[in-house]
């Protein structure tokens, strides 16, 4: 599937300035959502507030989807800010680990976690909600989201969104992108009163690499922030991390008029179906947060995909371990594996042994996160596309064709970090491929420093963000790195 092949090359690879005073104005009044429970034992998620940013306006698009939103972690007054942004088929929930532990581990910080635009499109009707509340049960969710496509007397049901009503997503790339987190970052430095850090994980690594070279009215965006972190994902390698990279006026204009005869949105388990990526995903870890060691609702109803389904009856938390455990989920969604453990066939149905960095149970509470949770149901073809031809940073015929501003390379002067994973170390991409692209990013600009942290061997994509983090390479060696940038106020 063409749309498959892009997203899993281009989740390593890659991946307008307003009035402050009138920006400050117009943004959401921030939500207390209260202290997040957690089912590992002596962790808490902290306390966390969800806010709506005024985003873009993109022509055709309707008013109510110019904004992102911003899960905060940490204390409002902390005048350092940690802006993270989310990779391919991700929402902001996925730093709910990574997120509260920096904040409250490095002095006076606070983290912002982006939903992108498109998390907007996201109308669950509640349903998810109402399971982690005990007002519906697990089986009525599923039934909701996913059952009725093979039952069709299941008549109340999920309505999915329908791909000739969104047409101007077509217009959501690395422009939209960079401008609604141009916002963000504006809001966030408070005129400049506020050090702010850039990070990002897969794409989103791309994002805060990309981010810094991009014009804003003839400023270059380094110019607002203090340091770049790439989690298992960058830009900056030109060759395009052994992929086929937009580089030509004609590949530019092709790919838009592929997107422009397809759907408007990228699927990872079902390119006609979506927004069934998010689905199984957020069904298969409530399931396993609220009835862990029931059978496996998703198992027993036969959807399940085949290289997903374990050869034995198994529970709830442990077919979520089965489906995201490197060892046992299929290579084609490396985007979502950790090293977790293994099943317990000595019990039936089978249970889910730890053994890794990353306990299953801390997979099940990211992915049952609720709002702005961890998994963008309707993920933008654009942006995989604009990314594509992004990950030189530099303006190429092609990324002029896309509108892409990458005119500021030579002058990004902050120090970067990054660390990668297998996906960005050698399994998928040609060895040491997010370290190399770090490499080559720093010898095209004035990047003074450069941190590399290489967990190829033993690292998943998503070990970096729902490792316990007693035993989390990236938390121990990003925290040093942080409080040792030169303009971060302690």
């Amino acid at each position: 599937m063409r749309r498959m092949g892009l997203q899993v090359r281009t989740c390593v690879v890659i991946v307008l300035t307003v009035l402050l005073t009138a920006f400050l104005a117009s943004v959401g009044t921030s939500a207390p959502s209260g202290s997040a429970t957690s089912t590992i034992p002596g962790f808490s998620l902290g306390q966390t507030s969800t806010f709506s940013v005024p985003g873009v306006s993109v022509p055709g698009t309707p008013k109510k989807y110019d904004k992102v939103e911003v899960r905060r972690f940490g204390s409002p007054s902390a005048t350092n800010v940690l802006v993270l942004v989310p990779g391919t088929l991700a929402g902001a929930a996925d730093f709910d680990i990574v997120g509260p532990y920096l904040a409250k581990t490095v002095p006076n910080l606070q983290v912002w976690a982006e939903m992108r635009r498109e998390g907007a499109l996201q109308k669950q009707d509640a349903m998810l909600l109402n399971v982690l509340k005990g007002k519906a049960t697990v089986q009525q969710a599923f039934n909701y989201y996913l059952g009725w496509l093979a039952n069709p007397k299941i008549t109340k049901h999920y309505k999915p969104l329908v791909a000739s009503k969104y047409s101007f997503v077509d217009q959501w790339g690395m422009a939209v992108a960079m401008g609604d987190l141009n916002n963000v970052i504006q809001l966030a430095r408070d005129g400049g009163k506020h050090t702010v850090i850039l990070g990002g994980h897969s794409l989103g690594g791309a994002e805060a690499s990309i981010y810094p070279v991009w014009d804003f009215n003839g400023q270059g965006g380094y110019q607002n922030i203090a340091g770049i972190i790439g989690i298992d994902g960058d830009a900056g390698l030109a060759s395009g991390f052994g992929s086929s990279p937009i580089t030509t006026s004609a590949q530019a204009t092709t790919a838009l008029t592929n997107l422009e005869a397809g759907s408007p949105w990228l699927g990872l388990l079902e390119a006609s179906l979506p927004w069934t990526t998010g689905a199984f995903a957020e069904l298969a870890a409530v399931a396993a947060v609220k009835d862990p060691n029931t059978p496996s609702t998703l198992q027993a109803s036969g959807l399940l995909p085949a290289d997903l389904n374990a050869p034995v009856t198994v529970t709830n938390l442990a077919g979520l371990g089965y489906a995201f455990d490197a060892s046992t989920s299929p290579a084609s969604l490396a985007l979502i594996h950790v090293h977790s453990g293994s099943l317990n066939t000595s019990t039936s149905p089978a249970g889910w042994v730890n053994d890794g960095p990353t306990p299953v149970q801390n997979v099940a509470d990211v992915f049952s996160e609720e709002p702005a949770g961890p998994v963008d149901w309707y993920y933008p073809e654009r942006l995989t596309i604009d990314a594509e031809a992004a990950g030189s940073l530099t303006p190429t015929p092609g990324a002029t064709v896309l509108g892409l501003r990458l005119t500021h390379l030579a002058q990004v002067d902050v120090p970067m970090y990054v660390i990668q994973t297998s996906l960005g170390g050698g399994t998928d991409y040609p060895p040491g491929a997010v370290i190399a692209a770090a490499q080559a990013y720093k010898a095209a600009s004035q990047i003074p420093s450069l941190t590399t942290v290489d967990k190829s061997a033993t690292y998943g994509h998503l070990d970096p963000l729902l490792a316990a983090p007693s035993q989390n390479a990236f938390l121990q060696t990003v925290v040093p790195w942080i409080e040792a940038l030169p303009a971060y106020q302690s």
